[in-house]
């Protein structure tokens, strides 16, 4: 609590002097009286004085002490009850604290609690609640209700101005939760106020534990608070984290952009932090600076790397970016402001800007920050139409367009800063970089050899550059699962040689390959390993790659003689999607130790785009099979039915064959649901779905229309034998729903329709097999509702019988 604004210098020192005069008038004109009984209320409210926890999301802490505050009002004097209260709050200060106290941070608490001692005293015993003497409830309440208010509001209103956070947001959050406790403090002190007069002071002294549980409660209550508050605000930076990373993998095409993305965020926070940004307004400046050019996905690459000045045509398209990027950010629903600020940081200060023209104070703070940066930034870095201005040079441009493209204001921080703020974002860069030392140089080609063909190194290394575009290039072309890997294990055997390639996904606690080529294809594309053991298992578990390790702890298979391979070395690395790893890339050869670290370094320099298309792929091949399959009971769904009868009745139609289509409808299955819930209703579903298929041949096809309804396909079904049909599946869904419910409350209403007889189309034979459908449907229905009338008839006859 330090005071960095005239307000908190004011209001501390309008406490103080509060705190001095309740002392002066409380202290020096108060009575004394009991010693012994004072001397032991004052040890224990000490003692409590040192049961404190520290408050949540803010420099502060909390005692116990508040219940013996309570007690000195009814039982003690005011001079009393103050010492009593100063006494505990420097005690509370200075005990165990996690920083030590300043005096104006004691003299503050001091006098806060002097202030809410002596209001309360002086209500308690004021004519007011004299007026109310009779109903001890009301005092109760009326005391622990004043004590919490003058103790409480005047620290958060101290923490608001010093801390600058909303004093509604600090006290609701910091302080409003212990209200409960001030009350029982306040029916604690009643009770203490009657042993005393039915008996005498001592056996009050036992409140003690009391107090403890009462600060057990409090440790309980904040720890699980600040743990959940933990969690959020991990959660929140691991968010941010992953959305800047994936940010940096759209955007950081070449290591200069890069630079340009971290240089542009450590400038933009320093001026934000030095302009007062609120925290809401600083992390959505750090979001956007990171952000901000998300939508040039939606500008041509030619366009964006052209090296020299856009045509107006060009310039055109690049204006959508910032509103591109506005409307992929709208979807990530950031907590705070991020939108406003990347659709207007290329708004201009006297309204040229675009896309929208905003003008002055229209621009949010944050996107006035981010022009000017970015515009520093950007004339103090190569270009690929320009070389890169001196900072000084590009600083005297920016000063120049103040008051036209940018804020004076925010110029005018960067013009006595710029020079603080590179120190720091080199800082900040030194930080992020990796030193390698003691390199011991290799060649890929033979490893162990340090004699190295410099011609040759340099067309490796040309054509390794090539190949790592085509693949990184080619990889997002196709979302198909088997065009993806097959396309990498080619291209990838340019770059590392290797006799098998084997892509495994994770699945629940294996890696099951997804695509395998090469010698030993039989063999690896049998290979079920769990997650842990051998060498892929264990790379897909610690996510650190491997190079030539114990092939024969891959798997028994392989370590089986009979099989008969020539396996002998195997480098594996992790594919790590945004969800963590998705999969294991592992590479074979019958060579022992055949692979080198050069080898795993290409791997490792393309291994999360592979992760990425690799995810992405096996996501759209899961969109796939959901887009024609349902998910609750497997079986094809609606969209997928269509298609199956208009193939089915194309084939009936070439050979001249019938086909009957049969809609089933479950009845009673509402009555399940609300009875049982909609969990034991969906396990009916899969039950009823799963004795259909297996009811069915082996030609025929079962789809779930939606809801509770399926349809039947079934191939040259005859007229005659459809009752015993539709007898069979009205036991089946008896059967379901008995195992759910245990009675019979379930049945099926059953429509047909025969092909060519009753529709020659998809539509037309569904239209009336459903209206056969709800035509049972009445009738059992109707059924039903005449025997219960006819129960509730009898009822009453047998009743006078």
């Amino acid at each position: 609590m330090l005071p960095t604004s005239m307000k908190a210098r004011v209001y501390i020192a309008i406490t103080l002097l509060a705190g001095l005069l309740s002392l002066s008038l409380g202290l020096f004109h108060g009575q004394w009286t009991e010693p012994s009984r004072y001397v032991c209320y004052l040890a224990l409210a000490l003692l409590a004085s040192g049961m404190k926890v520290s408050l949540p999301g803010v420099h502060g802490t909390m005692s116990v002490i508040f219940v013996f505050i309570l007690v000195g009002v009814r039982e003690l004097t005011l001079a009393q009850t103050l010492l009593m209260g100063v006494l505990g709050t420097a005690v509370q200060c200075y005990w165990k604290p996690k920083t030590w106290p300043k005096p104006v941070q004691v003299a503050f608490n001091v006098a806060s609690m002097a202030s809410a001692t002596a209001g309360t005293y002086y209500l308690f015993h004021s004519r007011v609640s004299q007026f109310v003497a009779d109903n001890q409830l009301l005092i109760l309440v009326a005391s622990g209700a004043t004590f919490f208010v003058l103790n409480t509001v005047p620290v958060a209103c101290v923490i608001s101005l010093t801390e600058q956070k909303p004093l509604r947001k600090v006290w609701s959050e910091c302080y409003f939760w212990s209200f409960p406790y001030y009350l029982l403090g306040a029916a604690i002190a009643g009770i203490v106020e009657l042993i005393d007069k039915k008996a005498s002071w001592q056996p009050s002294l036992l409140i003690l534990p009391v107090v403890y549980l009462i600060f057990r409660s409090y440790r309980l209550y904040l720890a699980r608070l600040e743990a959940e508050r933990n969690h959020a605000e991990g959660m929140a930076a691991l968010h941010l984290r992953t959305i800047e990373a994936l940010a940096l993998a759209i955007e950081a095409k070449d290591h200069g952009t890069h630079e340009h993305l971290r240089r542009v965020q450590v400038y933009a926070m320093s001026i934000g932090k030095e302009m007062g940004l609120s925290p809401s307004e600083l992390e959505a400046l750090r979001a956007a600076a990171v952000l901000h050019d998300i939508g040039k996905l939606a500008v041509p690459e030619h366009i964006i790397s052209k090296p020299g000045r856009l045509t107006p045509e060009e310039f055109e398209r690049m204006k959508v970016h910032p509103l591109v990027g506005a409307e992929i950010l709208e979807r990530v629903q950031f907590p705070y402001p991020v939108v406003p600020i990347v659709r207007a940081h290329h708004e201009r200060w006297d309204g040229n800007g675009y896309p929208c023209g905003l003008r002055g104070d229209e621009i949010p703070t944050g996107a006035r920050i981010l022009a000017v940066v970015d515009c520093l930034d950007g004339l103090a870095s190569d270009r690929q139409y320009r070389p890169a201005l001196s900072l000084e040079k590009a600083m005297e441009q920016v000063i120049g367009e103040a008051g036209k493209s940018f804020d004076p204001k925010v110029v005018e921080v960067l013009q006595s800063r710029y020079r603080e703020f590179e120190l720091l974002a080199n800082i900040k860069g030194s930080e992020q970089a990796r030193l390698t030392k003691n390199i011991k140089v290799e060649s890929a080609a033979n490893p162990g050899s340090s004699s190295i063909d410099f011609l040759a190194s340099i067309a490796a290394a040309r054509h390794e550059v090539q190949t790592l575009f085509e693949i990184t290039r080619e990889l997002g072309n196709s979302l198909s699962l088997d065009e993806t890997l097959s396309m990498l294990a080619a291209r990838l055997k340019h770059l590392v040689p290797y006799d098998s390639i084997a892509i495994y996904s994770v699945r629940n606690i294996q890696l099951v390959p997804e695509h395998v080529s090469g010698d030993n294809f039989r063999l690896l594309s049998s290979l079920r390993i769990p997650i842990g053991e051998g060498v892929s298992g264990w790379v897909a578990a610690n996510r650190k790659p491997i190079v030539n390790g114990n092939l024969a702890t891959e798997s028994e298979r392989l370590n089986d003689p009979t099989n008969g391979h020539s396996l002998r070395s195997v480098l594996a690395v992790p594919l790590e999607g945004v969800d963590g790893v998705v999969g294991v890339l592992a590479l074979y050869r019958t060579e022992a130790d055949a692979f080198t670290r050069d080898h795993l370094r290409i791997l490792l320099a393309i291994s999360s785009k592979i992760a990425l298309s690799f995810e992405n792929a096996l996501k759209y091949r899961q969109v796939e099979r959901t887009a024609t399959t349902d998910y609750l009971t497997s079986l094809p769904n609606a969209r997928s039915l269509f298609i199956h009868l208009d193939s089915e009745l194309a084939r009936c139609r070439r050979h001249q064959m019938s086909v009957a289509v049969l809609v089933c409808d479950l009845d009673g299955f509402k009555q399940i649901n609300d009875r049982f819930g909609h969990l034991q209703g969906n396990r009916l579903l899969a039950s009823f779905a799963e004795k259909l298929k297996q009811a069915c041949r082996e030609y025929d096809y079962v789809a779930r229309m939606g809801g509770d309804e399926f349809v039947l396909i079934l191939s040259g079904l005859k007229p005659e034998a459809l009752e015993d049909k539709i007898r069979h599946l009205q036991r089946l869904a008896a059967e379901a729903g008995r195992e759910i419910s245990g009675t019979d409350v379930l049945s099926v209403s059953v429509g047909h329709a025969f092909y060519p007889e009753e529709g020659s189309d998809a539509e037309q034979l569904l239209s009336t097999a459903d209206r056969r459908m709800f035509g049972q449907k009445r009738q059992h229905h109707n059924q039903l509702y005449t025997s219960q009338a006819v129960a509730t008839e009898v009822s009453p006859a047998s009743t006078i019988h």
